[in-house]
């Protein structure tokens, strides 16, 4: 290993964070670990204490990030053996749009005695969805007022952004407000403490924060209508300079480079979104080319020349992932979490004995059994909204429906018909892009479904009727992370001077890929015209049953 140089790409899950050791030379993994976050999501209670959380409300405890620091990047040195010196650059990805609140010193507020017990002080995740009302609010008003910004974001702001969640803790919790100094992604907090500066990526905050490279944040103007406590937002608690992907934030502290294991002055590459950190680590940097990052939830990534407003995306982005292109982001708000809610709350006994018996997985099972069946043979379809709908509606108050239920209906059945709307949902965002113009001739797909689930990627190419290729890792969002870190570094410390050089060494696919069975295309085009039939109907306003019902539930829980 002599004269091999490294970098680290460190990867916040939702779950869990991981750190890869990767050899800058090849993109080859020589080490990985993973930390399971203690408290993980936090949706029911508060840690250390009774307060009970109330729907869509999804929380994390900061300690979790630091905690990968301290235990992933240590043990990926110790398994690899390397010399710690070799470490030219660190880089991070996180979800997002996540949230903290934290005081001038960059300490969280929900270490705070005085209000560690107020849920608007802890780190509000990507999925909490408990700021619907905000978002609705400056929707309209930003589309009363007709302002152009909006229809950079198809239309709607999400309630998983950052203003709509810095709006809710105004609204919600004004004594954590007025005691915040900074209000931070995940992704600027942990390399503002790696670092000692404060930088906001140019990834979270052009896609989340309603940043644009020529026109800056939104003005304030159209702050002040929301509520004139946030007309100097991005001046106070919001400030702190954008910069690219992939550039220096700053340089390891000695106080983290002894948690950490490393050496001091190692550089720290400004943060972005995990989605969009796959895109460069799965090798995709020109144009027309889709990622689908797959895992609990899915987010779409696609590069093009142009900038086109398109209804329901999270945002298009020039230079937000790739420098020269513009990068768009569209999304569905559940996938695997679909798949996990199946299986932890409706497979019978018997699916369950049986899987013990044969010595699989309950997923393993319900697969092997879903393959046998053909396209619309089950009689079911579904809609892939039981966490809302990101992309186009951009509407977490829809829910998951299922129609064709009969007393023989069995759960491999049921299974099949989950994978489906999924991949109904990736078409309906596909069509939504080609539709106005934006061309997609690829598709990759990264992240732990397209390793594990061969039949969803199957579906999925018959359903889209693209072949789609697939990653070699599970780990691509790290990979592409430490790709952004090697830039960093730059080329005088043995690294890369663009983004595009590191993609073209260091990204890695699998030779197998997914092609389409014509005789499934054509009867999924038929059961894909029901899908886009209920769609439509159930999530563009001609019956709301599924929002009413939502109403007397929460009325309920009051």
């Amino acid at each position: 290993m002599e004269g091999k140089k490294y970098t680290i790409g460190i990867d916040y899950g939702t779950e869990s964070g991981r750190a890869v050791l990767v050899d800058i030379t090849d993109g080859g993994i020589v080490a990985a670990h993973v930390t399971k976050y203690r408290d993980g999501v936090i949706d029911k209670q508060l840690p250390f204490s009774n307060v009970i959380l109330d729907s869509d409300f999804a929380l994390q405890n900061p300690a979790d990030y630091l905690s990968v620091l301290s235990i992933s990047v240590p043990e990926v040195l110790k398994q690899s053996g390397i010399n710690p010196a070799d470490v030219i650059g660190v880089g991070v990805d996180f979800t997002a749009c996540t949230i903290l609140p934290t005081d001038e010193q960059l300490e969280p507020l929900c270490y705070k005695e005085h209000v560690r017990e107020n849920p608007h002080a802890w780190v509000k995740l990507w999925k909490h969805h408990a700021a619907q009302e905000e978002a609705n609010k400056i929707t309209k008003i930003a589309s009363d007022q007709g302002e152009e910004w909006l229809k950079r974001y198809g239309g709607k702001i999400s309630s998983e952004w950052m203003l709509p969640k810095v709006w809710e803790v105004l609204n919600k919790a004004p004594e954590v407000f007025s005691q915040t100094a900074y209000f931070l992604e995940g992704s600027d907090w942990i390399t503002a403490k790696m670092t000692g500066t404060i930088k906001r990526n140019s990834c979270a905050a052009g896609y989340k924060g309603t940043w644009h490279k020529k026109e800056g944040y939104i003005p304030a103007q159209f702050l002040n209508l929301l509520d004139p406590r946030l007309a100097d937002i991005y001046e106070t608690k919001l400030s702190g300079e954008v910069v690219s992907s992939g550039s220096k934030v700053g340089e390891l502290t000695s106080e983290m480079a002894e948690l950490m294991g490393l050496h001091s002055g190692i550089a720290v590459s400004a943060g972005l979104i995990d989605a969009h950190a796959a895109v460069p680590g799965v090798g995709v940097s020109e144009p027309e080319k889709m990622v689908m990052v797959m895992g609990t939830s899915t987010c779409h990534m696609l590069l093009s020349e142009k900038e086109v407003f398109i209804e329901g995306i999270s945002g298009v982005v020039e230079d937000g992932i790739i420098p020269g292109l513009y990068a768009y982001e569209a999304g569905q708000a559940a996938v695997g979490d679909i798949f996990a809610w199946f299986i932890d709350k409706n497979v019978p006994t018997y699916i369950c004995e049986n899987a013990v018996s044969e010595g699989k997985t309950i997923h393993e099972l319900l697969e092997e059994k879903s393959n046998k069946l053909k396209p619309g043979e089950s009689g079911l379809i579904a809609l892939d909204w039981q966490n809302g709908n990101r992309t186009p509606l951009v509407d977490a108050d829809l829910s998951g429906l299922l129609i064709g239920l009969t007393l023989s209906t069995t759960p491999e059945e049921i299974y099949r018909a989950l994978i489906e709307s999924t991949a109904f949902g990736t078409r309906t965002i596909i069509d939504t892009f080609r539709k106005n113009g934006v061309a997609i001739s690829e598709l990759y797909a990264c992240g732990g479904l397209p390793q594990r689930n061969k039949l969803l990627m199957q579906i999925y190419a018959d359903v889209t009727n693209m072949e789609i290729k697939i990653s070699s890792t599970t780990l691509t969002p790290a990979i592409g992370a430490a790709m952004y870190g090697a830039v960093a570094a730059g080329q005088s410390k043995g690294g890369y001077n663009t983004v595009i050089e590191a993609c073209r060494n260091m990204a890695k696919l699998k030779e197998e890929t997914y092609i389409p069975i014509q005789e499934n295309v054509e009867k999924y085009d038929s059961l894909y015209l029901e899908y886009k039939r209920l769609h439509d109907y159930f999530g563009r306003g001609e019956n709301n049953v599924m929002k009413r019902l939502k109403e007397m539930k929460e009325m309920n829980i009051r």
